[in-house]
């Protein structure tokens, strides 16, 4: 059962994988690199300082850096847990998929810290921000799909590796952000 499921996975990363052309590589490369979204990031902490204001920030801070820490810890348990080469590793992929990424990243693939970490931020700060921009939500949510996406393109990570991955990110941003309305509820004046 779990190698017809490994197959599946493999068979819809390459039909993914080979859908990418050379005119959108560089697209792709800018989207996966993390540090190219600093200025979207800044501008989702403007707008959360704006909406939450200044006595809440720091709460805010310190749970935006214990959730991504988390995202990032729990994501490597896994992957030296489960030990799944990613796909750019295997020698039977060689050839018939695109490495679109110079360096190929580490051995192990499952799940996807780049596909936990963007779905993590997206709940977490859409359903902070909710009441204030209701549409913001929708948009994140898009944006941390197109990240597991862009991994699946560069061909860093399978199909799997990636729905796991923000599986993991959403319910660790809903997590977080029940613990951050807690913490402002009980510690922080409104």
């Amino acid at each position: 059962m779990l190698d017809q499921i490994l197959h599946y996975d493999t068979e819809l990363f390459l039909f993914l994988n080979n859908l990418g052309s050379e005119q959108w590589d560089g697209f792709w490369m800018f989207y996966t690199h993390k540090f190219n979204w600093i200025p979207f990031y800044a501008l989702l902490l403007f707008l959360l300082y704006k909406h939450l204001g200044k006595q809440k920030m720091l709460v805010l801070i310190l749970m935006v850096i214990a959730l991504i820490t988390f995202t990032d810890q729990i994501t490597n348990l896994f992957k030296y847990g489960f030990e799944r080469p990613r796909p750019c590793h295997e020698q039977d992929l060689q050839g018939i998929m695109r490495i679109v990424k110079e360096g190929c990243g580490g051995r192990f693939g499952f799940f996807s810290g780049h596909a936990s970490n963007s779905m993590a931020i997206a709940v977490f700060v859409g359903l902070l921000l909710r009441e204030k921009y209701k549409n913001l939500i929708f948009f994140l949510l898009v944006w941390a799909a197109a990240m597991g996406y862009s991994r699946i393109y560069i061909g860093v990570h399978y199909p799997l590796d990636v729905i796991c991955g923000m599986t993991f990110g959403a319910l660790s941003g809903y997590g977080f952000y029940r613990l951050t309305l807690f913490l402002n509820q009980r510690y922080v004046s409104a």
